[in-house]
């Protein structure tokens, strides 16, 4: 038998995981209209604020009007060729997440210099496209991005940089990335 209080509590949390603050302090927006998604989202989304990867934590305002874009402010690890260097990464999650990746791209004014990320933003990393799944999260790509920074020897960009951010598509996941270097 159903206690009806259980119910009550059932639908009072419910409705609390269905909505996260807005911009403004006494309005609040609707995840429930991302479906699963916008659940997925919101779980990932309050793992990542309890226990962010080392160096990582959400811009909160960049959650604020959407919870499909995040931004992450990212510091380099110690004693790496990245040590107290700032990045941010940009995520944007489709309406097939989590079983299409994210697109994830480094943003603002400092993008690293490595030789698989592109002076546009754009990451080369096989789990960002043929080797996602969907077991994996928002979580597990940051500690990848930080793994790839931190095994880096030599800062350099990729020896197509050029050519390549003349002709890409603004969106990383357009292209057909051709995975042959395991030494960054």
């Amino acid at each position: 038998m159903i206690h009806p209080e259980s119910t009550q509590v059932r639908i009072q949390l419910w409705h609390l995981r269905c909505y996260l603050p807005s911009s403004r302090g006494d309005q609040v927006k609707d995840v429930c209209q991302f479906g699963e998604r916008g659940k997925r989202l919101q779980k990932e989304l309050l793992a990542f604020q309890n226990d962010p990867p080392p160096g990582m934590t959400l811009d909160e305002k960049s959650v604020q009007n959407s919870i499909t874009q995040w931004i992450v402010d990212m510091e380099g690890a110690p004693g790496t060729l990245y040590e107290g260097e700032k990045f941010q990464l940009l995520f944007k999650f489709s309406s097939r997440y989590p079983f299409d990746s994210p697109q994830v791209m480094f943003t603002g004014d400092n993008i690293p210099v490595h030789p698989h990320v592109y002076s546009n933003g754009h990451i080369c990393l096989s789990i960002l496209t043929e080797d996602w799944s969907p077991a994996l999260s928002v979580q597990s790509v940051c500690l990848s991005i930080i793994s790839m920074l931190s095994s880096c020897k030599e800062k350099r960009r990729p020896p197509d940089n050029s050519f390549y951010v003349r002709t890409c598509n603004k969106n990383p996941k357009k292209t057909k990335w051709w995975y042959h270097d395991d030494t960054c």
